[in-house]
């Protein structure tokens, strides 16, 4: 949200390229347009890249799952190599024929097809203890936020799970940064910032709860009210054996009776996974050649076809040097660069704001009520 507000401040309001840089303009002056606009346009690359690469490499090991769940493939690394190479070449095909064609009808059919997948979670289970799931989750996030954001690790157990799946998380989500701000950049042209504001952080974040609850919601009712007693529905047996892309298909096989919809809905779920990945290939390619082009909005086509290929090769290199580990330690690496940048950004965001012309100066807090309403 931060690094989108500043590309599109700066990029609309004050007419700079659509790069990070751009927004070190009020803490920097003209030196953006030196070697440190590399350094900077470099980093949210390489932030970028890795991003893209940790995605595909997480997202294809639960597509393989997918296939060995549907058809009984291997679900190894030849598979998931494949599927990167796959993902690939759509998704660059798609960022070379532009915005307005492949990116635009797969990102349209990402929502109608997740518009199939999440009912059959909602209602296939039970509906009403989701709703009040969710409701009781976002009460239980408010309360604990804070606290949870200042939480450190005190044991070895703690440490790993807080390196593992919080920091990670972190990582990953500010390397996506450079990317996820230039594309919310883009589609908010002619918004105030409170507008953007309100609907960056409360429109994604309600839908991700909304998700998170109705499929975890789904599995921890499942095991709950297992046959066999509290916990005895399968899906932690899963979990603690570390296979990680298996939980979805695993919760997705106890949601109903019905082997035909079950198997409809995994492959629907496998489906999900593939588009998604390719319509955040596809945009990561768009948006890194939009950097290194100086904010072209219609970057070369050779530099899509390698920036393209070039996500799907680091993702294979990871995924073949290290498996979940290479990439989580990739992503908090991309990550560390561009959180310092974010930083600087805010700063240069704040002293742009407050040295605007057309900015509203408020009353001066030393004068009454009396003498403001005379005013």
């Amino acid at each position: 949200m931060i690094v989108g507000l500043c590309l599109a401040y700066f990029g609309f309001r004050k007419k700079l390229p659509f790069t990070l840089r751009s927004a070190l303009y009020p803490v920097i002056g003209d030196r953006i347009y030196g070697p440190i606009r590399h350094a900077v346009d470099l980093l949210a690359v390489f932030g970028t890249v890795f991003s893209v690469a940790t995605s595909l490499g997480l997202g294809v090991s639960q597509m393989a799952v997918g296939l060995n769940v549907l058809f009984g493939i291997d679900p190894g690394e030849t598979t998931q190599v494949i599927l990167i190479g796959c993902i690939s070449v759509v998704a660059t095909a798609s960022a070379v024929s532009g915005v307005g064609n492949g990116i635009r009808i797969i990102s349209q059919w990402n929502i109608y097809l997740s518009n199939v997948l999440v009912p059959f979670f909602l209602f296939g289970g039970p509906t009403q203890r989701l709703m009040g799931f969710f409701i009781t989750s976002i009460g239980d996030y408010l309360w604990n936020v804070i606290p949870m954001g200042f939480s450190t690790a005190a044991t070895p157990g703690d440490n790993a799970w807080q390196g593992g799946w919080t920091t990670f998380y972190w990582g990953w989500w500010i390397s996506w940064a450079s990317f996820v701000g230039m594309f919310i950049a883009r589609i908010s042209r002619g918004r105030t910032i409170r507008e953007f504001m309100v609907g960056a952080m409360f429109v994604p974040t309600t839908i991700a709860f909304f998700w998170l609850c109705i499929f975890g919601g789904s599995a921890l009712h499942m095991e709950l009210n297992a046959a066999g007693g509290v916990g005895t529905a399968g899906v932690p047996d899963i979990v603690r054996a570390w296979n990680l892309p298996n939980p979805l298909f695993g919760t997705i096989e106890r949601v109903t009776d019905i082997f035909w919809l079950n198997w409809a809905m995994s492959a629907l779920a496998t489906l999900l996974l593939a588009t998604w990945f390719i319509t955040s290939s596809d945009s990561g390619t768009l948006v890194i050649t939009t950097m290194l082009s100086m904010g072209d909005d219609n970057p070369p086509v050779r530099l899509l076809i390698i920036w393209g290929l070039g996500e799907g090769f680091v993702a294979v290199v990871l995924l073949l040097a290290g498996g979940l580990k290479a990439l989580q330690t990739a992503a908090i690496a991309a990550a560390l660069p561009v959180s310092i940048i974010m930083i600087v950004m805010t700063c240069g965001l704040i002293k742009s704001l407050r040295e605007d012309p057309s900015a509203v100066k408020g009353p001066d807090p030393a004068l009454g009520p009396e003498t403001i309403a005379a005013e």
